[in-house]
């Protein structure tokens, strides 16, 4: 009822919404639009996504099946009250409640993720653990500021650099391919939840019976796998008359006197006109400016061409087997393993069926026309067969089949000049009248599903049933943006 109660007031009209919205892109931002905005009857909706299902990077498909996503992904109790009842209300009860059941592979050892301190005091190494404690030691000691504030430096000033070495700087190089010291502060206070001593300590601590509470080490995760969710949410907005265009792509949005006026897309019938009052894109916002007509000033498609993504291409090995391991995900911040992460789908959701196969799916950080992008599958299958065996972990059972994806926009590189291209972006669209920028790709940030549809809840708030926007509330909004920390 939350979402009921922010977005539709008692005296709102009963007349049917004339603003039109179109909504770029059906991940959890563009559905969650498409779902506050019809459900409040602010505006007539469709929504323009073009795979043949929703979900964007949050979705997923079968295999022999198992439900695989794309990558690993959990919606987490930190998910806003009124989002989550929204979801549950959505999922019924296929949104289960799981323990998180990972490892870390650090310098040879595995250890609990989250972590856990008996199993630290067991199995992490003594040589690891007596440096940690001499650099919270030295921590009281005075030390320079740095000339320059980097990822490097806000994270090896809050956790020493024991733990910066051997375990974040790696996986850093890994994710982004650019070295810690290159990359921004934004990327340490916004990507990394433990980002000092204390928050780590508190983190571990959190796992204690008497300081644990009922959510601290579990997640919540749909029963036909993460994909779900975006499905169960498009199908509560079409009830409330939102639609949807799958398989139809936007290539241009046509504007004229300073505001938006109309798309040209192309879907299955063909390409036609779509005239609007809105453009609400969850699209890469480099994509964007691009697709505007007229053409934006070289100035904004350089900043454009400029902003830089890492790529990712998901392995899936089929197995001839019930289950691979016990745990859902394994992470490897060791730069001699390439995959950062590999997860089984089976064990997200418990699910026992089919009787005989499993998958794996590693994830492989990579540029999208390098080495890596350019191999085949069965290469890259034989390459992951060898990574696992590298890190001391099982021997597969017959590989069935191995298929993979590619995301070429998987992360944004938080490089060091970053800001000032992605603010010409910003500052040239949002002179757009209609145009709005949102999602985890439209603003450029790595981010939660949860947060995702929090920016699209906070959108559908500026929007008023007269289809006037809100600049002050949306400006409000992005900064509160900035407080949104990637939970792992």
């Amino acid at each position: 009822m939350a979402l009921d109660a922010t977005l539709t007031a008692a005296d709102a009209p009963a007349r049917a919404a004339t603003t039109r919205v179109s909504v770029l892109g059906a991940g959890p931002a563009g559905i969650g639009a498409a779902l506050y905005l019809a459900r409040a009857n602010k505006a007539q909706v469709e929504v323009f996504e073009a795979g043949a299902r929703v979900g964007g990077a949050a979705g997923g498909f079968d295999l022999e099946g198992v439900h695989c996503d794309f990558g690993s992904h959990r919606l987490h109790p930190a998910s806003e009250p009124h989002i989550l009842d929204d979801i549950k209300d959505a999922l019924g009860d296929d949104l289960l409640w799981r323990p998180r059941h990972g490892r870390i592979r650090l310098q040879g050892k595995w250890i609990h993720f989250p972590l856990k301190p008996v199993d630290m005091a067991l199995n992490a190494p003594k040589a690891f653990v007596a440096s940690v404690a001499l650099d919270s030691a030295m921590k009281a000691l005075p030390k320079r500021a740095p000339a320059v504030e980097t990822f490097a430096s806000v994270l090896e000033a809050g956790l020493g650099p024991t733990i910066c070495r051997s375990f974040y700087f790696p996986y850093a190089w890994k994710l982004w391919g650019v070295s810690p010291e290159a990359l921004d502060p934004v990327a340490a206070h916004r990507r990394v939840s433990g980002s000092s001593i204390q928050k780590l300590i508190g983190k571990v601590l959190a796992q204690v019976p008497g300081f644990k509470k009922p959510t601290t080490g579990g997640f919540f995760y749909p029963r036909g796998g993460f994909q779900q969710i975006g499905e169960g949410l498009k199908a509560v907005a079409e009830r409330h008359g939102a639609r949807f265009a799958l398989n139809t792509r936007v290539t241009d949005v046509f504007c004229e006197g300073g505001r938006v006026r109309a798309l040209q897309v192309a879907g299955p019938d063909g390409a036609r006109r779509v005239e609007t009052d809105a453009v609400w894109s969850s699209l890469p916002i480099t994509l964007l400016a691009k697709m505007m007509r007229p053409h934006a000033p070289e100035a904004v498609i350089a900043a454009a061409e400029a902003i830089r993504y890492r790529a990712m291409i998901l392995i899936y090995l089929v197995l001839d087997q019930d289950q691979y391991t016990e745990f859902d995900a394994h992470y490897f911040p060791e730069t001699e393993i390439p995959m950062s992460r590999l997860s089984e789908p089976k064990n997200y959701s418990a699910a026992t069926e089919p009787k005989g196969t499993t998958v794996l799916c590693a994830e492989l950080p990579c540029q999208v026309g390098d080495a890596m992008w350019v191999m085949d599958d069965a290469s890259l299958g034989r390459a992951m067969v060898e990574w696992l065996q590298r890190a001391g972990l099982p021997a597969p059972a017959r590989v069935r089949a191995c298929v993979t994806r590619r995301l070429a926009q998987a992360y944004p590189i938080y490089d060091r000049d970053f800001a000032g291209k992605l603010d010409t972006l910003e500052s040239w669209l949002g002179g757009v009248h209609g145009v709005v920028t949102f999602g985890r790709q439209g603003l450029f940030a790595h981010d939660n599903t949860h947060h995702a549809l929090a920016m699209a809840h906070a959108a559908a708030a500026c929007l008023d049933h007269d289809g006037a926007w809100d600049k002050a509330a949306w400006a409000r909004a992005r900064e509160s943006f900035r407080d949104h920390v990637v939970e792992d």
